[in-house]
């Protein structure tokens, strides 16, 4: 497994390791208006957004984060795992990725907001604490970097 900075010519497949990753946790598999474009709305912007490649040359998970405007802090975003990879390490190789391009970026704090309800995004509700990340205010965790 690989893990690339985006590149337009895995769009679609990581369109649809994102909807086989909502459809598996029983959320109605919709797509997310940013990922439409993501080079305009992360790499364009200054921001990041990277894939996890398989050795078949397939998406298998997804991260990225945007800047707070003048802040030191920065926000995740669609931080997904395809389901049948799950438990692999894939999605803390991609939070570490997220997180160690911030550091060097000067961000100092990475947050994070959860969905509801809990019961639907359990998985990150458990994931993100594993990592570093404690809630601040309901649905919404942070790191210090």
């Amino acid at each position: 497994m690989q893990i690339r900075v985006f590149n337009e010519s895995y769009r679609d497949d990581m369109i649809f390791m994102v909807l086989q990753a909502k459809d598996a946790l029983g959320r109605k598999p919709t797509i997310n208006e940013d990922l439409l474009d993501v080079t305009a709305n992360y790499l364009e912007r200054g921001d990041m957004f990277w894939l996890a490649i398989d050795e078949n040359d397939r998406v298998v998970g997804c991260i990225g984060y945007s800047k707070t405007e003048g802040t030191t802090e920065a926000f995740l975003h669609r931080l997904y795992v395809k389901p049948s990879e799950k438990r692999k390490g894939i999605g803390t190789a991609l939070l570490k990725t997220a997180e160690h391009a911030m550091r060097a970026r000067g961000i100092t704090v990475s947050k994070v907001h959860l969905g509801a309800p809990r019961k639907q995004w359990f998985e990150a509700y458990a994931f993100y604490p594993k990592n570093g990340y404690r809630e601040y205010e309901p649905r919404y965790m942070k790191k210090e970097l």
